[in-house]
């Protein structure tokens, strides 16, 4: 088979353009029939905020949404995959050619909150749009005698995306491992195929001094909240030397007990971010001595404790999103220009580990709120019922982009192609297994 030529749909007859562009209506027709089953799925995960690795609400309620879509036991559902409130649920008919390795999609639910403010980065309708593009897909399949391979529609459940980093825990466990390509958006104020997600890494700061009556006899104590402060002030001088595209951020958790009391104890929480898994290392060997020098010059002693998981960097996949974007194009989408999309503000995601060893896409999509993620004005738009058409709109673009690797050798080919050559650019291929 030459490049621009299409796999056949069906039975030996050569598939035209104009058929798949068939089943990709025929998956959009599908979601739009499930448009009230998955509204009523996102505003239950959205009802009821839960923070990493406690999503139990959320989690129930997607594995009885994927158990008891007709007809019953289509989907094959594990419902604590890995993880307590992870699941993973596939379909995938026998379409008689077993001696081929099917092409497996997967297809990624978010659904934690955050502390306060509930579904401020709108992980409810990365839920629903995760299981409404793999209903889509399933949908345009299931009527065919057979696509060119046979394919697997998988739904991961991945919880902690905000804190702890649940899709880490799942490739270490061999979630991704057999996965061909990955789909999933996230909500935003604007639609972009790709934005730069960052590469990050927290840490947990803890100064230890010695407690001593602030009045009487302060030459006795040394002051931990001191070596916070000077902490927090090194930090600051020390961005006059850091790369504008990094990032530095952090609280002081706590700080003593009583003004009278010299703080013998003091926590800081630090987020440290850079373009690249690359650039990290170096920017937290800078934080790091600021820490130190802190200690030092308080006479206290320092404990700096590195978080579970690092989140690399999203990987571009330009094939993928191309696609993308002309699959939205056909839908209405109006994306930002793609010197907009590469400079973009950003923040940092465990899809970014995904990529590293899957190719993937995580496009971002307009609800139709100018309100920023990560505020209680984005919590109110996440549930809000004008969210759906730009949620399921986006849903049908991913299964239109998954019908399009199915049916496009060269297209699968190329992704594969552009995902083993943005690792080669990261050098970071020894760490990846």
């Amino acid at each position: 088979m030459r490049p621009g030529e299409e796999r056949p749909v069906e039975g030996g007859a050569c598939a035209s353009l104009s058929e798949l562009e068939l089943l990709k209506l025929r998956a959009s027709e599908c979601i739009d029939e499930a448009a009230e089953r998955l509204g009523a799925l996102s505003r239950a995960i959205w009802s009821e905020p839960e923070l990493a690795y406690e999503e139990h609400h959320a989690h129930g309620v997607l594995t009885r949404f994927f158990e008891s879509e007709p007809p019953a036991g289509s989907w094959a559902v594990q419902p604590h995959y890995q993880l307590a409130t992870a699941f993973r649920a596939e379909w995938g008919p026998p379409w008689g050619l077993a001696a081929l390795r099917p092409l497996h999609l997967g297809f990624l639910c978010e659904y934690d909150a955050l502390p306060g403010i509930g579904h401020a980065c709108g992980h409810n309708l990365i839920a629903e749009v995760g299981a409404a593009a793999a209903l889509g897909v399933r949908g345009a399949l299931e009527g065919l005698p057979g696509p060119p391979l046979p394919v697997k529609v998988i739904v991961l459940g991945t919880p902690a995306e905000e804190d702890g980093g649940g899709k880490i825990d799942l490739i270490e466990a061999g979630a991704f491992k057999n996965l061909d390509v990955v789909f999933m958006a996230h909500p935003s104020q604007e639609n972009a195929a790709y934005l730069p997600d960052v590469a990050e890494h927290d840490v947990t700061v803890k100064y230890y001094g010695k407690a001593s009556h602030a009045a009487a006899y302060p030459w006795e104590g040394l002051n931990a909240l001191d070596a916070a402060v000077l902490a927090y002030n090194n930090l600051s001088v020390l961005r006059q030397q850091m790369k504008p595209t990094w990032r530095v951020h952090g609280i002081i958790k706590n700080g003593g007990v009583k003004p009278n009391i010299i703080p013998s104890y003091s926590e800081l929480i630090y987020y440290f971010r850079a373009p690249s898994m690359k650039e990290l290392p170096v920017l937290t060997k800078k934080a790091e001595d600021c820490f130190r020098a802190a200690a030092l010059a308080t006479g206290c002693t320092v404990e700096i404790k590195g978080g579970a998981h690092d989140y690399y960097n999203v990987l571009p996949n330009k094939s993928l999103w191309k696609a993308y974007v002309e699959n939205g194009k056909k839908l209405g989408i109006d994306f930002i220009s793609e010197d907009a999309m590469l400079s973009g503000p950003s923040g940092s995601t465990d899809f970014g580990n995904v990529t590293f060893v899957v190719p993937g896409i995580h496009p971002y999509f307009y609800i139709g709120t100018n309100a920023l993620n990560h505020t209680e004005q984005y919590t109110e738009a996440a549930g809000s019922p004008e969210a759906q058409f730009y949620a399921l709109r986006t849903a049908k673009v991913l299964a239109m982009t998954a019908l399009d690797v199915i049916f496009k050798p060269e297209l699968l080919e190329r992704i594969r192609e552009d995902f083993k050559l943005k690792l080669q650019e990261e050098e970071y291929l020894n760490t990846v297994e």
